[in-house]
């Protein structure tokens, strides 16, 4: 799945120069559930961008099976991230104007899949998600926990190999949090995703099979 090798990301702040990364060596295998912990500031969000394609590193290898993120061209990059890769963060980001349903659909429109298999893979991700009666709502109308599970179902409806997760549990309180990783637990079990998930939070963290700490740029791996 990921070959990672001399991964380095280092960028300037002000007069500062910041090493986000710091020769990171790691490999993450196909269908692992790995949690990444650490102290704000340490990387944890950099590692997550650069699994994702979102950022290029300074230097070093970042490989996606087989294609090097940090030097694939744009166009394939975008296409890496489109089909491969499904998104999950925080703030759940979703466009307030649509609807559940809408949002879901939104993440299948770069695929160029016709509309009405927009709408039947949009549906059958709410359902999977066990929103498949609030479709039709906005998301002010949904609690935070169904805001997120929105935000998972557009992540899943494109069907990407990995999933990555970026505090997904973070504004939520401990019960949705519970529920939350109960539903990203079973998806992964069910959908043999790879899940790379960030949190603060050492409850959710110990529901991984493998945990990694990232401090300083430097990334310990503490096993399964």
């Amino acid at each position: 799945m990921y070959e990672i090798s001399g991964l380095t990301r280092t960028y300037t702040q002000g007069k500062r120069t910041v090493h986000a990364l710091r020769d990171v060596d790691l490999h993450i295998d196909d269908g692992e559930l790995v949690a990444v912990q650490g102290p704000t500031g340490g990387g944890k969000s950099t590692l997550l961008q650069m699994l994702g394609g979102l950022d290029r590193p300074t230097s070093g290898r970042i490989a996606l099976d087989g294609t090097d993120l940090a030097t694939t061209g744009d166009a394939a990059l975008t296409a890496v991230r489109a089909r491969t890769v499904g998104f999950v963060f925080q703030g759940f980001n979703l466009v307030p104007t649509l609807t559940a349903q809408e949002n879901v659909e939104t993440a299948l429109v770069p695929l160029k899949v016709p509309a009405a298999q927009r709408s039947t893979r949009a549906t059958e991700a709410l359902v999977a998600v066990g929103l498949g009666e609030r479709a039709g709502h906005l998301p002010a109308e949904l609690s935070g926990g169904q805001q997120q599970r929105v935000a998972i179902a557009r992540a899943l409806v494109k069907e990407p190999r990995v999933l990555l997760a970026d505090e997904p549990t973070g504004n939520l309180d401990e019960a949705t949090r519970d529920e939350i990783v109960d539903l990203l637990e079973g998806l992964w079990k069910e959908q043999g995703l790879t899940v790379v998930m960030v949190t603060h939070d050492s409850v959710v963290a110990k529901r991984a099979q493998r945990r990694l700490r990232i401090a300083d740029g430097r990334v310990t791996d503490l096993g399964r």
